[in-house]
């Protein structure tokens, strides 16, 4: 298995490396930061119909909440 020319034990080196140069706490501070770029990215490139779309349903699971809320106070 060879992921751009690398074999898994290159991978191991550099990842070691990695870990090393920025620590255990950066690492995680980075990827998460990823992940959220990577979040604004993906609805950055929905339309709008899917917009309208989700914030329907969002509104929708709102009101059964509240009755339900409502229903269970009688």
């Amino acid at each position: 298995m060879n992921f751009l020319g690398l074999g898994p034990t290159e991978l191991i080196i550099i990842l070691v490396i990695i870990l090393v140069l920025f620590g255990v706490g950066r690492i995680s501070k980075i990827a998460g930061e990823m992940g959220t770029g990577i979040r604004a990215f993906k609805d950055g490139l929905k339309g709008p119909e899917e917009e309208a779309k989700e914030a329907k349903e969002k509104e929708e699971k709102a009101k059964q909440v509240s009755d339900i809320e409502k229903s269970s106070e009688s």
